[in-house]
């Protein structure tokens, strides 16, 4: 049955958790009062989603391995979203696969839209439209398409999403959905397939892995201190390369990006903690926080509060 949610959300961790399809950890690059609302339209082939975001953020997105999709700009006023460290502008998509991570990152507020397909969708649409089939892409990548095709996507799914929030008994009538499904399958491949590649593709996979294997070495010492003799061995890259492909695709060194990652693993654990059995320095040195005083100046900073204070408000029950 054809579907529509729409949701706000004041809870970054709560936003990136909703995002459907999709395994995302993310982290707000700028302090204030977080707002986003999702805009999520479940057809019998197509997901489509139509996201606005009041902050900066960086997220790395883990695929779902069953689909593979497009995303770009809805809105042609603002800043160019960074996908892999490469700007998607307004006459450009960003095209991912199935299976590597890739990173996407704003420096203002945002407002994106995606839109995938499963694979074999996507290859009996080629099929059907242009007598070919088309297959996901290895690693995400900024593709150009015509400007005619690029422009009815953008206004095909902007009118889905304006059904979604005014009338989602019209997008849920089987003939509704229908009609609009063919017609943004049609427009997604339109724009696939006379696309070309903006980047050189052995390099950017090169990169691509070279960030996986990152997170992989991220994860396994998320909560001790790394130093970059260390972490560039575990890589299995120089110095250079490695603070080059991180500058590229999250806009920051790789200890500067372990270092906010675990800033918002303990305010996670401080807004969800029992202030009658814990304390901060508990958590804060569960995440290899052991300069409590600079930590906590680090905190108030990022998150414009102190961590004692995060940690005396009610708990965060996480949702099921």
């Amino acid at each position: 049955m054809p579907s529509s949610t729409v949701r706000a959300f004041v809870d970054p961790d709560e936003y990136f958790a909703g995002i459907r399809n999709l395994q995302i950890e993310g982290v707000v690059l700028q302090r204030g009062e977080f707002h986003a609302e999702a805009t999520i339209i479940d057809l019998p082939r197509v997901l489509m989603c139509r996201f606005d975001e009041n902050l900066p953020r960086l997220m790395k997105v883990t695929p779902s391995g069953r689909r593979a999709g497009i995303l770009f700009a809805t809105n042609p006023d603002q800043r160019p979203v960074l996908m892999n460290g490469v700007e998607i502008s307004q006459g450009q998509l960003g095209a991912v696969g199935l299976h590597l991570e890739w990173y996407l990152r704003s420096s203002a507020p945002c407002e994106w839209g995606t839109m995938s397909l499963t694979r074999e969708d996507l290859a009996a649409a080629g099929e059907t439209i242009i007598g070919r089939e088309l297959a996901p892409p290895t690693f995400a990548h900024s593709v150009t398409p015509p400007l005619a095709a690029l422009s009815r996507l953008r206004k095909l799914h902007e009118a889905a999403g304006h059904l979604a929030k005014t009338a989602p008994d019209i997008l849920a009538k089987p003939e509704v959905a229908q009609a609009m499904e063919q017609a943004l399958v049609e427009a997604m491949v339109f724009c696939l397939n006379d696309s070309h590649s903006d980047e050189v593709r052995s390099v950017q996979c090169q990169r691509a892995r070279m960030m996986r294997r990152l997170e992989e070495v991220l994860e396994a010492n998320s909560g001790q201190p790394l130093y970059m003799a260390e972490l560039c061995a575990e890589v299995g890259a120089s110095y250079w390369t490695l603070r080059g492909c991180c500058l590229e695709y999250l806009g920051m060194s790789p200890k500067h990006y372990l270092w906010l990652r675990r800033m918002h693993l303990v305010r996670r654990a401080l807004r969800r903690a029992d202030a009658e059995r814990t304390t901060v320095t508990e958590i804060a040195t569960d995440y290899g926080f052991w300069e409590l005083g600079r930590f906590s100046v680090a905190y108030r900073s990022l998150f414009g509060e102190s961590p004692a204070t995060a940690l005396r408000r009610l708990p965060d029950v996480p949702k099921t």
